[in-house]
C-alpha cells in the first residue's frame, strides 16, 4: 500500500483513528468553501443504512487526509480544513443535506480507511483513496472523482526534466518504501546512487528547493499541491506513468448511497461543479484536468 500518509511531517502525530475534527466553517483553499452549496432538504435515499445513521446522528462524518497540501489539509493555526478532496466532501455533503456546520472530519491514516469504513466510524471517506479490486473486497466506491499518475516535481526553472525518460543523471526523491520510488528503482529511470529516500515528501521538497535533489516523484495529485503553494518556485512536468482512480469510499453493502454519490459527482461533472472546484484547488499549480468517466458498478 502506498505511503500516501506521510506526505507532510506534522501530520506523523496527528493521524489517529480518534482525531475527529469538526468545523462550523471550514476554510476553501481562498478562505472558504470553493463552491458555496445550501444544503438540499428533503434528501432520502431508501435502502441505505449508513444514511440512516446519518439521519439520526443529524450530522454527516467524513473521513479524510489533513496532511496534503491542495487535497486534504488541516491548518494548524486556525483548524480549517482545505483543499480538492474537502471540496468534493463538502459538495456531497450538502447534496444529502449536510451543511459545512453538520460535519465532522475524522483524520483516518492510509492504513486504517478499510477499517473505520467497514466499522461505521466515518460515513464516506475522501482522500486520495485509489480504487482497485483487493480494497473492493472490503469497502465499495463511488467514482472515480478524479485519476492521478504517478508524476514529478521539479523546480519552475528546470528545462531537462520533461518526462520519465529524462530523468537518466538526475538525483529523484521520494518516500522509503513507497510504490513511486519503487518503480523509479526498478523500471531504472535513474541511476540506484541517485535515489533519494526520505520519512515524507515535505523533505523531499525541501531538497528540490534547495537544489540537493532534481525531482520528487508520487501522485501528481500530491505534487500539483505543493505547486500550487508554490507555482512560482515549482512545477509539474510529464505526463503520468501510472494510473490511480480516487474514489468515494463506502460501506461495502452500500450500494443506494453509493448510486445516490456517483449521481452527485456526475451532476458536478456536467454543470461545470467539479471545474471549478478543481480550477480553484489543484489547478493553481497551472495543470489542467477535466473530470473523469464513472465507473459505476
Amino acid at each position: 500500500m502506498k505511503l500516501r500518509a506521510l506526505v507532510v511531517g506534522l501530520a506523523a502525530a496527528a493521524l489517529t483513528l480518534t482525531a475527529c475534527g469538526q468545523s462550523g466553517s471550514p476554510g476553501g483553499s481562498s478562505g472558504g468553501p470553493v463552491v458555496s452549496e445550501a444544503p438540499a432538504a428533503g434528501v432520502q435515499v431508501p435502502d441505505s443504512t449508513t444514511f440512516a445513521a446519518m439521519q439520526q446522528r443529524g450530522r454527516v462524518v467524513i473521513g479524510v487526509k489533513d496532511d496534503q497540501p491542495g487535497l486534504g489539509f488541516k491548518d494548524a493555526t486556525t483548524g480549517e480544513y482545505s483543499g480538492f478532496d474537502i471540496e468534493i466532501a463538502r459538495l456531497v455533503a450538502a447534496k444529502l443535506g449536510y451543511g459545512t456546520d453538520k460535519i465532522d472530519y475524522k483524520t483516518v491514516p492510509s492504513a486504517a480507511r478499510e477499517d473505520a469504513i467497514s466499522r461505521g466510524e466515518v460515513d464516506y471517506y475522501v482522500g486520495t483513496y485509489t480504487i482497485n479490486d483487493n480494497r473492493k473486497q472490503r469497502v465499495s466506491f463511488a467514482g472515480p472523482y478524479f485519476v492521478a499518475g504517478q508524476g514529478l516535481l521539479v523546480r519552475s526553472d528546470e528545462t531537462a526534466i520533461t518526462g520519465k525518460d529524462t530523468l537518466k543523471g538526475k538525483k529523484v526523491c521520494s518516500v522509503t518504501g513507497s510504490t513511486p520510488i519503487q518503480r523509479v528503482r526498478d523500471q531504472g529511470l535513474t541511476e540506484p546512487e541517485n535515489i533519494v529516500e526520505f520519512q515524507t515528501y515535505t523533505q523531499c521538497v525541501d531538497q528540490l528547493l534547495s537544489k540537493q535533489v532534481d525531482a520528487v516523484t508520487t501522485d501528481d495529485a500530491i505534487l500539483k499541491g505543493y505547486a500550487a503553494q508554490q507555482p512560482d518556485k515549482l512545477k509539474v512536468v510529464g505526463e503520468t506513468f501510472s494510473t490511480e482512480p480516487y474514489g468515494i469510499g463506502l460501506n461495502h453493502d452500500d450500494a443506494a448511497l453509493r448510486n445516490k454519490i456517483n449521481d452527485i459527482l456526475q451532476a458536478s461533472y456536467d454543470d461545470g461543479t467539479w471545474q471549478k472546484i478543481y480550477d480553484n484547488t489543484l489547478g493553481k499549480s497551472g495543470s489542467p484536468a477535466s473530470p473523469p468517466a464513472l465507473q459505476r458498478y
